[in-house]
């Protein structure tokens, strides 16, 4: 009988809770999703046998395999208050991405912290300003996580070579009607666990200048040194476009880092750009296209070996197929021309300034 009496004193006020929430707010939904990209690649060079990592990309990570290149399960809520976002995630992508996330202490690293795509919860704090904080997907770049959502199947280096998620909290405010401004208070520079004891702090903003042009700008100050090394503080620009009318859609991003190389050694510099064009062709078929270019002479981002510098322009050209009931086809040429012997050959046989690829992609949304 006490035992009955101290559970309902305890989950009366749960259940009140609970109600109470409720009640304040009943427009909150609730819904479920999920996404599956398999695809195939051939690589020009051909790393392997028993090697068939590709370099340089998370996207498509293998090649000349059949595998998964991203999958997830996802729970959303919205709500006029509150809104959140689960979502649970595997796939050879997410393999690449996550593997250089932070081991520190027993209970930090990529073994765990790659499977969780976003968990993140807010709250809205007043009329145009939302409070989130989690994991969450970057405030950096055009190009999303998620393959669907890109004009092209493949990322760009800029993309592959910035962000794509985060660990903290922002702020979002809808200044006006065309305005959006994001602040982020963060980790470092995508990693879930700590690598040191600084904050890192970001930008963004959003500018729909007309129903087909939006500008914006995206920013990254921290230190990404570990408290064993001197500080080398990291700052990065990025300014973007994107504009649409019709079937044609043009995105155009500019990428700039520094980060100094510790005391009285000077400063490091990086840059990097894509023009991309997409254009349907009909309600089921597209083109895309892109050039691009990425220089890391001090090999701040990219680690390229003993062959130099990391210096290179891409272009690509893919199809997109709508089939239907959810499902996308996309098949993509993709080629690199390097100032370095960068892109590793067949069985480490050397390496080749020169690297090119094709992938065809068979995705299904939930």
């Amino acid at each position: 009988m006490i035992g009955r009496i101290v559970a309902a004193l305890l989950l009366a006020p749960c259940s009140l809770l609970a109600q109470a929430a409720a009640a304040h707010d009943s427009t909150r939904t609730v819904t479920w999703g999920a996404f599956v990209d398999a695809y195939y690649a051939w690589d020009a060079n051909r790393p392997g046998p028993g090697n068939f990592d590709r370099a340089f990309t998370t996207q498509p990570a293998r090649q000349d395999e059949f595998n998964v290149n991203l999958a997830f399960v996802e729970v959303k809520l919205a709500g006029a208050r509150t809104r959140g976002r689960l979502a649970l995630q595997a796939g050879t992508s997410v393999q690449s991405n996550y593997a250089g996330e932070p081991r520190t202490g027993s209970v930090s690293g990529p073994d765990l912290a790659r499977h969780v795509q976003e968990a993140v919860v807010g709250v809205r704090a007043a009329q145009a300003l939302w409070v989130d904080a989690g994991i969450y997907l970057s405030h950096i770049g055009q190009e999303s996580w998620i393959s669907r959502d890109d004009p092209t199947y493949t990322r760009s280096l800029i993309a592959e070579y910035s962000p794509y998620y985060e660990t903290g909290m922002k702020a979002t405010w809808a200044a006006s009607a065309k305005l959006t401004v994001q602040l982020h208070l963060l980790n470092g520079w995508q990693n879930i666990a700590e690598s040191n004891r600084a904050k890192a702090l970001g930008l963004r903003l959003d500018y729909a200048a007309s129903p087909h042009l939006t500008v914006g700008y995206a920013n990254f100050l921290g230190n990404e040194a570990p408290d064993t090394a001197p500080v080398r503080t990291r700052v990065f620009n990025e300014a973007y476009l994107a504009w649409s009318a019709g079937p044609l859609g043009v995105w155009l991003t500019v990428d700039h880092g520094l980060q100094g190389r510790g005391p009285a050694s000077g400063t490091s510099s990086w840059y990097g750009g894509a023009a991309i064009a997409r254009v349907r062709l009909s309600p089921t078929v597209a083109l895309a296209g892109r050039l691009e270019r990425y220089a890391d002479p001090d090999g701040v981002i990219i680690a390229a070996g003993t062959a130099g510098a990391f210096v290179a322009n891409g272009a690509s050209v893919g199809v997109d197929v709508d089939a239907g009931g959810g499902a996308l086809w996309r098949t993509e040429l993709r080629g690199y021309r390097a100032s370095h012997a960068v892109f590793p050959l067949r069985g480490g046989a050397g390496s080749s300034r020169e690297d090119a690829f094709v992938v065809s992609s068979l995705a299904l949304t939930f």
